[in-house]
């Protein structure tokens, strides 16, 4: 696969639940060290998006291709160990670990242990609040510091990508900004990300590209500057 061709690329996506499809004809790329957000109202179906290409669903059309290999339907732990990582919603911890337990959770198809020490120490790196506090349990921190474990033990598998879902959900405005900035600080270290995000404004200003889903379908793409400034989308998902 040359430098220059997606890392991901979803295609003509349908998938839903039971009977029901939630997503029509949806279409998706991330290239190599780009930050690709996908915004649109509730319902628009981006979590489905998501579920759907780490193989949580099985799309009824369309195909999923990661670092050149079709993975559609792949079951989810395979998946994974392709070097694909998700961040679902909702900061999922494990409450009784502690911090560092919570991360080596994360680097559980590692079996040498020099290398989960170095993926320990990036994590470190990037999250000096869980290198101080990684002896605290998990369950006792704030949302933000539990979002950055979340996304710490994403790192913990040396991703190719990473797909974070509402990364920034229910936090105080001091941790979404914490949190943005992390996601800023890891495209600077090297990592390819995908995120679904509530807070439209702050997705598309770190973003590379963008998506815009409306009721399952592709509504708008581009630069996430350019989508940022577009009369259209701030009318209708900024507030503007």
């Amino acid at each position: 696969m040359s430098a220059a061709g997606p890392l991901l690329l979803a295609e003509h996506i349908t998938a839903g639940y039971g009977r029901i499809d939630i997503l029509h004809d949806v279409g998706l790329a991330v290239r190599p060290g780009e930050i690709v957000s996908v915004i649109g109202p509730n319902g628009a179906g981006k979590s489905t998006t998501f579920k759907t290409i780490v193989g949580f669903l099985r799309p009824r059309t369309g195909r999923v291709v990661f670092n050149g290999e079709d993975i559609t339907g792949l079951r989810t732990d395979l998946v994974l160990r392709r070097g694909l990582a998700y961040v679902p919603q909702g900061r999922i911890v494990f409450p009784q670990m502690t911090v560092r337990e919570n991360l080596e959770m994360g680097g559980f198809i590692e079996r040498d242990g020099a290398r989960l020490a170095a993926a320990l120490e990036r994590v470190f790196t990037l999250f000096p609040v869980l290198h101080e506090r990684r002896r605290q349990k998990a369950g006792t921190m704030s949302g933000g510091e539990q979002q950055m474990v979340a996304m710490g033990r994403a790192l913990m598998t040396e991703p190719k990508l990473i797909l974070l879902d509402e990364p920034s959900l229910g936090l105080s405005p001091k941790f979404v900004t914490l949190i943005f900035d992390k996601l800023v600080q890891m495209k600077s270290t090297g990592y390819t990300l995908m995120l679904v995000e509530q807070n439209a404004t702050r997705a598309l200003a770190i973003a590379d590209r963008a998506y815009v889903l409306e009721l399952g379908k592709n509504r708008f793409e581009g630069p996430g500057r350019d989508l940022l400034v577009d009369p259209e989308v701030k009318r209708l998902y900024l507030g503007g």
